[in-house]
């Protein structure tokens, strides 16, 4: 397990896209606190250029060896100046602890190097979720910051850790 492909978002991943998005149990991950319709969905895979210096981001589908859907990863806030974007990823509950995760951040990492030519990517990890800080510790990123109240899960505030990898 874990051998994992990345591909562009096509229509058909409407309906994940609709998932992922208004799963509110993600919402404190990201900076995200307001359902999608389909509608706004649809738009956005309708006119993402896939051009990472017009739409500041590219997202992407994980999918497993056997083609099936286990997740999306996407990098955001590109900073063309710096040559630096967050990173982040989201694997489908079914499909946790079973190396995609590992396998798709190795992946979106490479692209990040040799495709979008970037200096560093970056996430930002709610202090508690140990299991993400060490897939990012083992992939060679470093904890460089923490910060204090920085996720709302819509109870309580999280401190995050600011994690980096320069490539």
């Amino acid at each position: 397990m874990g051998k994992i492909r990345l591909r562009a978002i096509e229509p058909e991943d409407l309906d994940l896209l609709y998932t992922i998005e208004n799963d509110v149990s993600l919402w404190n991950v990201g900076t995200t606190n307001v359902p999608y319709s389909r509608y706004t969905l649809h738009d956005y895979i309708a006119h993402a250029n896939d051009d990472i210096y017009s739409d500041r981001q590219v997202r992407l589908i994980i999918e497993s060896e056997d083609g099936k859907v286990v997740g999306i990863a996407d990098v955001v806030n590109f900073d063309p100046q710096h040559l630096r974007a967050e990173l982040g990823i989201v694997i489908q509950a079914a499909y946790r602890s079973q190396g995609y995760a590992t396998a798709a951040i190795e992946e979106m990492l490479h692209y990040s190097l040799r495709v979008l030519h970037l200096h560093q990517v970056y996430v930002i990890v709610d202090d508690q979720n140990t299991i993400a800080q060490k897939v990012f510790n083992k992939l060679a990123f470093k904890e460089s910051a923490r910060l204090s109240h920085w996720l709302f899960d819509g109870h309580a505030y999280h401190d995050a850790v600011l994690m980096q990898r320069f490539l």
